[in-house]
């Protein structure tokens, strides 16, 4: 079974003053925005590092990823960026919101590749840490 068959995860709430989130200012505010800008600009256009902050967000922060990637209502792969770069350089998401239009085609195309990466290891994960998966007693599906 691939994951893109599986059945989606049930919804899981936690308050907001337990998101990890929120201790590297995803929801916050800057005092320069345009330099923050800049520096999400920079950040986020290197596919290879903000793919490697979106793998440390799916192993680092549980509380957060677990309410956030449940909720099939939002944009996931947006989630998993903003906290990516809330965890590498402490930039709120608005800020990351405004960078993301100054990407070129491609470089949106690399970054949301690392963030379906990332969304399906913290899946899988997720989902052998709970005991989602069925055994099967080693029955293939074709």
């Amino acid at each position: 079974m691939t994951w893109c068959s599986m059945k989606k995860l049930n919804r899981v709430y936690h308050p907001y003053w337990d998101w990890e989130e929120i201790n590297f200012n995803m929801w916050g505010v800057v005092d320069d925005k345009k330099k923050w800008i800049k520096k999400a600009v920079t950040f986020t256009g290197d596919h290879k590092k903000y793919g490697r902050f979106m793998l440390r967000v799916v192993s680092e922060w549980p509380i957060s990823c677990e309410n956030a990637l449940t909720d099939y209502s939002i944009n996931r792969k947006a989630w998993v960026g903003h906290a990516a770069v809330a965890l590498a350089i402490g930039c709120p998401e608005n800020i990351v919101r405004e960078a993301w239009g100054s990407l070129t085609d491609e470089q949106q195309f690399l970054a949301n590749r690392e963030a379906d990466r990332a969304i399906q290891i913290w899946e899988h994960n997720y989902r052998q840490s709970k005991q989602l998966y069925h055994d099967m007693d080693g029955e293939m599906l074709f």
